[in-house]
């Protein structure tokens, strides 16, 4: 009997330590991961469409479509760019959609599998399709950088990790999961969006400045953006987008610092100055 608790707890182990290794396929930061994408996806895809029948959709089709088109150029460009590294399964199974919602808040989001959403509050801010494709391209560098699975793994962890040997065991996603997922993104509220953490946000500032060049625009608006959402956010409340994201100043710093590599991006429209940059530090 001793034997066989102790090999069923060896086997457990071994699946939480392949459960919990994940890799950012752009950065290679290593990554907490006790739950999968087809996990998760199904439960995402299905709050996006929650947030989308409760929320009142843009009936301006000019500014839906802008939206539309800047997201479909990114993301085309980033699934030409992971297939040049050999990283396309990052993206498998993923339902991209883009849609703009018609509310005040200075907000936009990504969920995991690449929905994703903007409200109308924050096209003023960024003016035309350079600032669009900041946020766009920093939104889409959340869902690439499986910066969703991470959170809700942590979130997982503290309610308990020991829920997670049924669900790989049955290959389901248990009600306890489903909770933590619902929770995590707010499902039920205006929200529908994730809380990231600094690391994430910092993350995807960097993933999503060469995600724009790789797509054409130019990545020196990036810090000209955050620069008017700074000017936005010391005028009054701070906006949803910005709370969880790190000081304007620096964030601006960070992006300023980047340029030279996201230059080099935009005018040979490859990853491989960034990745070549990456390795140097």
């Amino acid at each position: 009997m001793k034997k066989i608790l102790l090999r069923s707890l060896v086997s457990f182990s071994l699946l939480l330590f392949v459960y919990s290794c994940g890799t950012n396929p752009i950065t290679g930061r290593s990554q907490v991961s006790t739950v999968s994408n087809a996990e998760i996806f199904p439960q995402t895809f299905a709050a996006y469409d929650q947030v989308m029948q409760s929320s009142k959709l843009s009936t301006n089709q000019a500014q839906t479509e802008q939206i539309k088109r800047v997201g479909v150029r990114i993301q085309k460009a980033v699934e030409k760019a992971l297939a040049e590294i050999g990283k396309s399964d990052a993206i498998e199974g993923y339902q991209w959609e883009y849609n703009l919602i018609e509310d005040n808040q200075l907000n936009a989001w990504c969920m995991p599998g690449g929905k994703v959403a903007f409200y109308t509050g924050i096209l003023p801010v960024c003016k035309d399709d350079n600032g669009i494709a900041v946020v766009m391209g920093h939104e889409i560098a959340h869902a690439i950088a499986n910066h969703g699975a991470e959170r809700i793994s942590q979130e997982m962890i503290r309610n308990g990790v020991g829920q997670l040997g049924a669900q790989v065991l049955s290959g389901q996603v248990s009600p306890q999961t489903n909770q933590v997922i619902m929770s995590v993104y707010g499902v039920g509220t205006n929200l529908g969006m994730l809380k990231y953490s600094r690391t994430h946000e910092s993350e995807a500032d960097e993933m999503g400045i060469i995600f724009m060049a790789l797509a054409g625009y130019n990545p020196n608006e990036a810090p000209a953006f955050w620069e008017r959402m700074s000017a936005v956010s010391s005028s009054g409340d701070t906006p949803e987008f910005f709370s969880t994201h790190p000081h304007s100043t620096t964030r601006i710093q960070d992006l300023n610092k980047l340029l030279a590599v996201a230059d080099e991006v935009y005018k040979t429209k490859s990853i491989q100055p960034y990745l070549d940059y990456k390795k140097k530090k």
